[in-house]
């Protein structure tokens, strides 16, 4: 019935699946980090992979030696969880070091960045919401 309802409604959305399962391989690029483009980076773009619409973006992201996301403003939460490597994260001028095993929550309005330190490269975790789509 509920189905019969949102076609009279005018909303013939196809149901979502049950699941999407993504092989991370598949979504892997090298490309520079975004936000000013410092370094070099090897990006999974795992919710790429999602069919429209989805609610969040989840993406893995390795900064080389020396790269880094940018300063930049954010409009909504984020999060950058350390799987491996160190590094800094910057919020509205405050910085503080990341190792494996960590998150930092960055919250709506700030400026946030981060960079890879030390020998090896910085193996993030980046999740953030999409804005809502027009009518939500």
């Amino acid at each position: 019935m509920s189905a019969l309802l949102a076609l009279l409604l005018g909303g013939a959305a196809a149901p979502a699946p049950a699941m999407i399962v993504i092989d991370e391989a598949a979504t892997v690029r090298e490309e520079a980090p975004p936000h000013g483009a410092i370094g070099l980076s090897t990006a999974w773009r795992i919710s790429d992979a999602v069919p429209a619409p989805r609610s969040f973006e989840f993406r893995k992201r390795a900064l080389h030696i020396g790269a880094a996301i940018g300063v930049h403003r954010i409009a909504h939460d984020e999060i950058y969880y350390v799987v491996s490597g160190t590094g800094i994260v910057h919020s509205d001028g405050e910085e503080k070091a990341l190792k494996p095993g960590m998150a930092a929550w960055l919250y709506t309005g700030a400026q946030v960045g981060i960079r890879q330190t030390g020998n090896e490269p910085l193996v993030l975790i980046v999740a953030y919401p999409n804005p809502p789509k027009a009518g939500q």
